[in-house]
């Protein structure tokens, strides 16, 4: 999910400004799950165009519900439930991307899930973190995603390459091939600089064993691994092995089609997008896991099922959340639109199964972490994204730029 940062510092003021109003839940039982209800629903983006489909199967075997789907645009999907937050006007359900999941947890907008209903086990571990806040679970796992290694094996061949890239040390290697037996413009695309360049780096950091906070909640920015992992990623611009600047909106799939860029690092929509959009390149490509370098780790991304806090049909939403998060739920999602399941049973038959590509997706959910759990997430990993974006110009050494980011990051989470 792609959050609107850019609104980040203003919503986050408003939810501190109506955290006292939006604690406290409705104060009763609310209606029996059995009982005839309208339940509302929102979901973001693709997932709400698709979700109304699934919402009016769910009503032929359940008569007495009502499911009013509501789809909303990412673009503006956190400004709205900031707004309904404050109001207390939550649909009774709603997608939850991670980055924000804790915001609206730590206002107490959000009920915690039921343990007893829903197991951690039953999911892939960082997609359980990524719903949970402060000891809590506030969200349900519906669907994940996390980055792997695209590459055009077609142009590897040329470049004297076999297979992916195992370690970090190897990327490198396999980018200075690429520009200099297969004639690419570029190496290997990350994001070196703008809005989100934090979730380029990513993988990187956590490959290198370092996070922006540590399970207390402390800045651990500026460790010794998380310098390592900066001065590696920042080694690519100024070895010329990826571009100091793209445009906004860059795609790197046009490059990638073309062989400017022969690798980057993507989600799983890409594959379809590959194949809808440039099918000429069939067979000329891969995905293969994140290099490592302690370990191959990526970050996981997705979305949770939170019920508000303040419905009068919670009991009706668990039976509603439950139908789309059990193993046959989440199939039948992935069938519909190829969000990969978080419900690690999902993945014992059809394609999930058998196709190798998904095989690496589902190896690296696995080992995947998911992005810090702090309701000023937002501001956080914009003083990481400055850092990074100094790395890469040329303005900083990995050092002192993590350093500062470590003074900023501590400020806000004091």
């Amino acid at each position: 999910m792609n959050r609107a940062a850019a609104t980040g510092s203003i919503a986050l003021t408003l939810v501190s400004a109506f955290t006292l109003t939006a604690c406290g839940g409705s104060g009763g039982a609310g209606a029996a799950a059995d009982a005839k209800q309208t339940l509302t629903v929102w979901a973001m983006g693709t997932e709400g165009e698709k979700l109304g489909d699934v919402a009016k199967e769910y009503e032929k075997t359940h008569s007495q519900i009502t499911i009013k789907v509501t789809p909303v645009g990412w673009d503006v999907a956190h400004q709205k439930l900031v707004a309904a937050a404050a109001a207390r006007k939550l649909p009774d359900v709603m997608q939850m991307g991670g980055t924000y999941l804790s915001e609206f947890a730590d206002m107490g907008a959000l009920e915690p899930v039921d343990t007893k209903t829903f197991h951690e086990g039953d999911f892939f571990p960082a997609a359980w973190q990524q719903g949970s806040y402060d000891g809590k679970s506030y969200g349900v796992p519906w669907y994940v995603d996390t980055r792997v290694l695209f590459y055009r094996t077609d142009l590897a061949e040329k470049a004297g390459l076999k297979g992916a890239p195992a370690t970090m040390a190897d990327l490198q290697k396999a980018a200075e091939a690429y520009q200099t037996k297969a004639g690419t413009k570029w190496g290997l695309y990350i994001q070196s600089r703008g809005l989100d360049t934090v979730q380029s780096f990513y993988p990187f950091l956590y490959s290198a064993g370092g996070a922006i906070l540590d399970d207390d909640g402390k800045p651990v920015i500026n460790s010794a691994e998380a310098v390592h992992a900066l001065e590696n990623y920042g080694s690519y611009p100024d070895k010329g092995l990826s571009s100091k600047s793209v445009s906004p909106g860059y795609d790197p799939l046009k490059d990638f089609n073309t062989g400017a860029v022969p690798m980057f690092f993507g989600g799983p929509w890409i594959m379809g997008l590959l194949d809808e959009n440039y099918p000429d390149l069939k067979g000329k490509w891969a995905v293969a896991a994140v290099p490592a370098d302690k370990a191959s780790v990526s970050v996981a991304g997705g979305s949770s099922l939170a019920v508000s806090a303040d419905s009068d049909h919670k009991a009706a939403a668990q039976e509603f959340i439950q139908y789309l998060t059990d193993a046959k739920g989440q199939a039948d999602w992935f069938d519909r639109t190829k969000d990969l399941p978080a419900n690690t049973a999902a993945w014992t038959s059809g394609d999930l199964a058998s196709d190798p590509n998904l095989k690496v997706w589902r190896s690296q959910m696995e080992t995947a972490k998911s992005t810090p759990s702090h309701p000023k997430l937002t501001e956080i990993t914009s003083k990481v994204d400055t850092a990074i974006e100094s790395v890469t110009q040329g303005k900083s050494t990995a050092k002192a730029a993590l350093d500062k980011a470590q003074s900023e990051v501590d400020g806000l989470v004091r």
